[in-house]
């Protein structure tokens, strides 16, 4: 990756929503913005994921992002919990597939062990590496944000180093024939 690459990490939520753009030029890595959505005053569900697509949509206008990262939910005991957490996914996700954006999910587990060489990492373990890695001084309000920015840097990784069987993002069986032709067998 030599030139400027833009990377939009997200850390899903329904009360707070975390964002990250960090932009990578070969080995530099520059964090452009790092915050949150604030969705607890909106009480209804439907408003709050309307104003995550907006958000989303939002920052990739006004940056202009090539890839977009965000991390999976993770598996918890609270089924309505888990399933207001993954329409909050589902709704950025269409906002970046929307503007054409390559997405990656990441579970929590590989993003603490991208940063931090722990996956069972807590939050704070996970910043202070950030601010390590990439010289923040000025700590944000809400880890949300922070593991938005976590998000981003380990797809950064992933692009510098890719791991032999990654993913290769197809968009549906169309997609893989048109870039694996090779792999047509004619009987």
């Amino acid at each position: 990756m030599n030139r400027a690459h833009i990377i939009l990490g997200i850390d899903p939520g329904t009360q707070l929503l975390g964002y990250a753009l960090l932009k990578v030029a070969g080995n530099q890595q520059q964090v452009l913005l790092m915050d949150v959505l604030k969705l607890s005053s909106h009480k209804d569900i439907y408003e709050r994921l309307e104003k995550i697509h907006t958000k989303v949509s939002e920052l990739i206008a006004l940056y202009k992002p090539q890839t977009f990262a965000i991390e999976a939910p993770f598996f918890g005991k609270n089924v309505q919990s888990m399933l207001k957490l993954g329409r909050a996914q589902g709704v950025a996700i269409a906002a970046a597939i929307h503007a054409g954006l390559d997405v990656t999910e990441y579970s929590p587990k590989k993003v603490k062990q991208s940063i931090t060489g722990n996956g069972n990492a807590d939050k704070d373990q996970v910043w202070k590496m950030l601010q390590r890695v990439l010289n923040i001084e000025e700590k944000p309000q809400y880890y949300d944000a922070t593991d938005a920015l976590a998000v981003a840097l380990c797809h950064c990784y992933q692009i510098a180093n890719p791991h032999p069987i990654k993913s290769k993002g197809f968009k549906g069986w169309d997609d893989f024939i048109k870039k694996n032709p090779e792999k047509i067998s004619k009987k």
